[in-house]
C-alpha cells in the first residue's frame, strides 16, 4: 500500500502545527476572536524579564467570549489576517 492512499500515513507526515494559549481580547466579529498571547523575554542589557504581547485573529466555532483562556492552532489562511483557529476553551471567564 502506498503512503498516498493510506489516510493514517498522510496525517503522520504533516508537520506539527504551532499552538499558543492566550486570552480573548475581543469577540465583536462573527466567528472571529482576537486572542492576546503574552510571553516573557529576557532584556539583553538589563537581564530582567519583560512581558511582550502579540494579538492573533482566530476562527472561533466554539463561541469564546472576552476573558476566556483559549488554545489556538495554526491553520490555512482563512482571510487576509486570520491564520489561527480556536481548538479549545481552556478556562471560561469569571462573570
Amino acid at each position: 500500500m502506498s503512503a498516498a492512499s493510506d489516510p493514517g500515513q498522510a496525517k503522520a507526515s504533516r508537520a506539527n502545527r504551532s499552538q499558543k494559549v492566550g486570552t480573548v481580547a475581543s469577540d465583536k466579529m462573527t466567528k472571529t476572536v482576537i486572542v492576546r498571547v503574552d510571553r516573557l523575554v529576557r532584556h539583553r542589557k538589563y537581564r530582567r524579564y519583560v512581558r511582550r504581547t502579540s494579538k492573533f485573529m482566530a476562527h472561533d466555532e466554539l463561541g469564546a467570549t472576552v476573558g476566556d483562556k483559549v488554545r489556538i492552532v495554526e491553520t490555512r489562511p482563512m482571510s487576509a489576517r486570520k491564520r489561527w483557529r480556536v481548538i479549545e476553551i481552556v478556562q471560561k471567564a469569571a462573570k
